[in-house]
């Protein structure tokens, strides 16, 4: 999958970037790293609040090996269902972004004294 075929998949949640990554893209939106491109497959970001939802439409999450053994990521599948309606993908590339905006919420450094002023 090229670039522009990603940015298309994407349209109706609006504007994204997708940056080479590994083989494949990292797609981007707000800012927020949300998905992964890999082998013409797209992995959206899941946490606990949406890896229950993902599951249960039949997705299964992306593995990769590293040296001698699995590693599997918090990005589920993108349901087969969402490929071709634009609301669905709308819905699960929504709840993927949201995902990512509470991961990257808490990962911000603490405030300094000095900054806290």
């Amino acid at each position: 999958m090229n670039r522009d075929r990603i940015e298309e998949l994407f349209a109706p949640l609006g504007p994204v970037a997708a940056k080479r990554m590994f083989g494949g893209y990292g797609i981007y939106a707000d800012g927020l790293f949300f998905a992964i491109e890999s082998e013409d497959e797209i992995f959206l970001k899941a946490d606990a609040e949406t890896q229950e939802a993902f599951a249960a439409a039949g997705s299964t999450p992306f593995v990769y090996r590293s040296k001698d053994r699995l590693v599997t990521m918090s990005y589920w599948r993108l349901p087969d269902e969402a490929r071709d309606d634009p609301e669905e993908l709308r819905k699960w590339a929504r709840l993927a972004v949201d995902a990512a905006r509470r991961a990257s919420a808490g990962k911000q450094k603490p405030k300094t004294a000095r900054q806290k002023r």
